[in-house]
């Protein structure tokens, strides 16, 4: 590492210049400054990264040896990127090529094959023959190794995207047999604004497979203007409900509220014997003594026992009625509707329901 000269002209370290520094001086004074507080932020770092990646290599290279992979690959892999090293990266390639994805290490192999062939020869020979392992291996590897051919529909909207393992594939990379890890992979495409299609499967060893895509496109926007009635043209009416429908809807919904009403009046008329039995006092069959209260709640008691009655009556009869009705409009045709109105009448003798017109 190079480093520049930071004492200005006419000084020695730890004394005072002679003569007062030129403005020129004191820029590369300065310069020469923060490039030292820059390198010694860095180099801490740095160092930490060394210790770091050597920490992870060696526990990922005990985790392989003991065959787990599943944690010892995923360290190395980690170790070589804080601090890459070429026996790291023959190490990881091995590792990869026990745990079966032999796609990963044909690529490691190359990689580190590559690397090998520049270095020189006083380095090279420090590989103590890992270059030859190496060799062997991708060349054992590459008839073993799946291929996954993707492509998109015939008239797939532009922008779709295609993912394989929730990694983005490129166009160029689309009808293209790839060299895949053998196992289980996910593959999703996605049209701009439309959902998300998904298609899982597994390849084996020496696998070639080819898969055409689903794509689904946006769905309409529920907000659409619709141009009949921007045009000011409408089309033909809604044909109108029949009358037979809508009174038993209103009759049965008439019917229930008197039942609710009949139930409401006896829980009443209940909440009276109480005070009814405090005041009063049986003298015989249909006698009794009450006092001024008793009778008050005696008399309150009978009307409404009466209006319950009177109430569910009332409301029973509009129930039958509405269902009447609606299962007379029902199995009517609907082009020839027959008039007919629902009558319902309360006197002192009772409720009277019935239907008036044609059915």
């Amino acid at each position: 590492m190079r480093f520049s000269r930071c004492c200005l002209p006419g000084t020695v370290a730890g004394l005072a210049p002679r003569h007062p520094p030129s403005s020129r001086a004191t820029l590369r004074f300065a310069r020469c400054g923060t490039a030292l507080f820059v390198l010694s932020l860095a180099a801490p770092a740095g160092a930490q990264d060394v210790v770091t990646a050597e920490a992870l290599f060696n526990r990922g290279l005990t985790d392989m040896q003991a065959g787990r992979y599943e944690t010892g690959c995923p360290a190395l892999a980690e170790s070589h990127r804080l601090d890459p090293r070429l026996g790291r990266l023959f190490t990881l390639a091995e590792c990869e090529a026990k745990r079966g994805r032999i796609a990963t290490a044909m690529a490691l192999y190359s990689d580190y094959l590559a690397q090998y062939a520049r270095l020189p020869p006083a380095q090279q020979s420090k590989q103590l023959g890992r270059e030859e392992i190496a060799a062997k291996q991708r060349g054992q590897l590459a008839p073993l190794v799946p291929q996954l051919s993707l492509s998109l529909p015939p008239g797939a909207p532009p922008g779709t995207i295609v993912k394989r393992d929730d990694a983005a594939l490129g166009a160029a990379t689309l009808g293209v047999p790839l060299p895949i890890d053998p196992g289980p992979h996910r593959v999703t495409t996605q049209a701009p604004g439309g959902p998300e299609t998904e298609i899982r499967f597994t390849l084996e060893k020496g696998e070639k497979k080819q898969i055409t895509l689903n794509v689904r496109a946006a769905p309409e926007s529920e907000g659409a203007v619709n141009t009949t009635e921007m045009s000011g043209h409408s089309g033909p009416p809604p044909p109108p409900m029949d009358g037979r429908r809508v009174g038993g809807f209103v009759v049965g919904g008439l019917g229930l509220a008197g039942l609710a009403a009949g139930g409401a009046l006896g829980a009443l008329a209940l909440g009276k014997q109480s005070t009814i039995k405090a005041e009063c006092v049986d003298q015989g069959p249909g006698k009794a003594l009450c006092s001024h209260a008793g009778k008050v709640a005696a008399d309150s008691a009978r009307s409404l026992e009466l209006g319950s009655t009177i109430a569910f009556g009332v409301g029973g009869a509009a129930v039958v009625a509405g269902v009447v009705l609606l299962v007379v409009a029902r199995g009517r045709p609907k082009s020839a509707p027959g008039p007919s109105v629902a009558v319902l009448s309360c006197g002192p003798q009772g409720a009277v329901f019935g239907l008036r017109g044609s059915l």
